[in-house]
């Protein structure tokens, strides 16, 4: 049922319970009128009575009564009355004329009835009857109950005084059927009053309702048209006139409001979410009650539960107190107490760094922000960060030492070629001599002048490129190596395109260095497996070989520059993979099994292109 016709029946109800209760007040207040005008006739009958009866007295003083004797007195009028016609013509007249009056008698003071309407009834006992003031003061629905219960006389008296002495009694008998029936017509129409006027008010009711809610209809089109987020052009000049038209005016304000605040929180959304699935620590974010109002792509990943099933919940629906983290997170938030980087066990036996702080507004604690990271990740960083300081100072000492030793080779170069001139016309068997001496030198200016190239600043030419194309080039480049160690190439690409923003040479020499390292790693052949996939944002290209593997002891040395485990390596092709894939804000690591294998792993951004497009792809399915 609609809330406007409940409303209207609502005040219809109401209005026909106010009628009907005026209404029975109005038919009660007329039956108590009828009655009380029936007592006080009554009432008036027995003093006119009395008062005739007192004056109608005989002269007893021309008799034998003793008039001295109260008693022969009594005995005289109650001989007297009987037979007086007068005061017998009065009640039979006063009978005809009340049509409510069922008798009247005058009684003795022993309950005599002296005179009464039914001559038959002369000399006999009067019978007690209920007074009829026992009617009159009942309250009205006693009143009514009293007047239709079976046929009841009631008795309305008054003293009889002869000479100044108690006699008697004066009693008008009033008849409930009398009365009924003197009543019952007024009453009739007093309750087919009362029910027209309850019909009416019935009807004006819902009339009135419905035209005084009629306005909600509009009103409440407007608010769907505005929930919906499409405002129509409403007319101000109703406003004017009427109450509807300046809350429909304020309801169009309301709209654009609440339309331009939808699309700047769009807006606002989109960029957390965009910024959110960038990020790679899990944030989540609790509001002063401890609910959780915004997460962060990797808390998936640390919690092993979706991000929608997160929002709205609380910390304690969050976090079980049956593992460490959560029997320390919920300790923290019970009694507000920051955390600052304690690593646990979280979902699937990855282990996190937890770091927790409380925001607070004028010393009032309004949330709390939890800080996620990948414990692995953040190792890993710092190895990285103290590859690059390891690589910055060898480069820094390289290129010095380089600097120095390209000048005096150059000298050398020069003075060796005269020195050549002069002694092939002197002594031609010295030639071979010079010649070694020379290739010797020019071999270790290559080497200076890779030590120089390696530690120069390179200018990158990025360009979008698919992954997948660029691995097939590598196998190609890497087969005759391979074919000349008896190594079989594998490759397993998916079938979408991986592109990236690299430079194709550089990337490529990075590539080429770990394909051949992996190949010379298997001098009896073997399976060589380059694959590729998608990860997130980034692409992920892996080596695999199933050669004697990197011993433990050297496996955190293998990207140091100028450490090689080959006897003909100069130290230099995994640094430079290193530092290539560090020019392209990628990374390379690797796991290792001696015995086993290894496993090269590249860690690549997505191209911003593809990412752009796919977010653009998002938000219009969301639409």
């Amino acid at each position: 049922m609609r809330r406007k016709t409940i409303i209207v029946l609502a005040i219809t109800l109401l209005v026909t319970v106010m009628a009907a209760a005026f209404s029975y007040l109005y038919i009660s207040e007329i039956l108590g009128q009828q009655i009380t005008d029936a007592y006080d006739g009554a009432d008036r009958l027995t003093k006119q009575l009395a008062y005739f009866a007192e004056n109608d007295l005989p002269d007893l003083s021309s008799t034998r009564i003793d008039t001295n004797d109260p008693e022969a007195v009594r005995r005289a009028l109650r001989e007297y009355l009987p037979m007086d016609t007068n005061i017998l013509n009065n009640l039979q007249s006063d009978l005809a004329l009340w049509p409510y009056v069922y008798d009247a008698s005058i009684v003795d003071a022993s309950g005599k009835i002296l005179l009464h309407t039914s001559p038959q009834l002369v000399g006999k006992p009067a019978l007690e009857r209920p007074n009829f003031i026992n009617v009159k003061s009942a309250r009205p629905r006693r009143q009514l109950r009293l007047v239709y219960s079976p046929a009841t006389v009631y008795d309305v008296s008054s003293p009889l005084l002869l000479n100044g002495v108690p006699f008697g009694t004066i009693r008008i008998g009033v008849s409930t059927v009398f009365l009924r029936s003197e009543i019952e017509p007024r009453l009739l129409r007093a309750v087919y009053f009362s029910i027209a006027s309850i019909f009416v008010s019935f009807l004006l009711a819902a009339a009135v309702s419905n035209l005084a809610l009629g306005p909600l209809k509009e009103i409440s089109r407007n608010l769907d048209s505005v929930s919906s987020g499409t405002t129509e052009a409403f007319s101000g000049d109703e406003s004017e006139h009427d109450e509807l038209g300046l809350v429909t005016l304020k309801i169009a304000n309301l709209g654009r409001q609440m339309r331009d605040s939808r699309e700047i929180f769009s807006a606002l959304k989109d960029n957390v979410d965009q910024l959110m699935s960038k990020l790679q620590d899990g944030l989540m974010l609790f509001t002063r009650d401890s609910r959780v109002v915004l997460v962060s792509a990797p808390v998936e990943r640390f919690l092993g539960r979706p991000r929608g099933a997160l929002l709205g919940r609380t910390v304690k629906e969050v976090f079980s107190g049956d593992t460490a983290l959560g029997v320390t997170i919920l300790e923290a938030f019970e009694r507000r107490r920051p955390l600052s980087q304690r690593e646990f066990v979280a979902a699937a036996g990855r282990r996190v760094q937890v770091s927790l702080d409380f925001v607070q507004e004028k010393s009032t604690q309004i949330g709390a922000l939890l800080i996620m990271r990948d414990a692995e990740s953040v190792h890993r960083i710092g190895d990285e960060i103290e590859m690059s300081r390891r690589l910055s100072a060898s480069g820094r000492v390289t290129g010095g030492v380089a600097h120095e030793v390209k000048n005096p080779i150059n000298a050398i170069v020069l003075h060796l070629q005269l020195l050549q001139n002069k002694l092939a016309q002197l002594d031609p068997d010295t030639r071979r001599h010079m010649d070694i001496i020379g290739s010797e030198i020019h071999r270790l200016d290559r080497v200076v002048q890779t030590l120089v190239d390696f530690m120069r600043a390179r200018e990158l030419h990025l360009e979008e490129v698919d992954l997948r194309r660029l691995l097939e080039d590598v196998a190609l480049l890497a087969a005759p190596d391979a074919e000349q160690h008896g190594v079989i190439v594998k490759r397993d690409m998916p079938g979408e395109p991986l592109p990236i923003k690299a430079d194709l040479d550089f990337m490529k020499q990075a590539l080429l260095n770990v394909v051949l390292n992996g190949i010379q790693a298997m001098p009896r052949g073997g399976q060589l497996t380059i694959s590729a996939r998608r990860d997130d944002n980034a692409v992920v290209a892996e080596v695999c070989d199933r050669g004697m593997g990197i011993a433990q002891e050297v496996q955190d040395k293998i990207f140091e520059l100028y450490f090689t485990t080959k006897k003909d390596g100069n130290g230099i092709g995994l640094a430079q993979t290193y530092q290539i894939l560090q020019w392209h804000y990628g990374s390379v690591e690797f796991e290792s099994v001696e015995g086993e294998g290894t496993t090269f792993r590249f860690r690549i951004p997505l191209a911003t292109s593809s990412l752009d497009s796919e977010h653009e792809a998002a938000a219009h399915l969301n639409q």
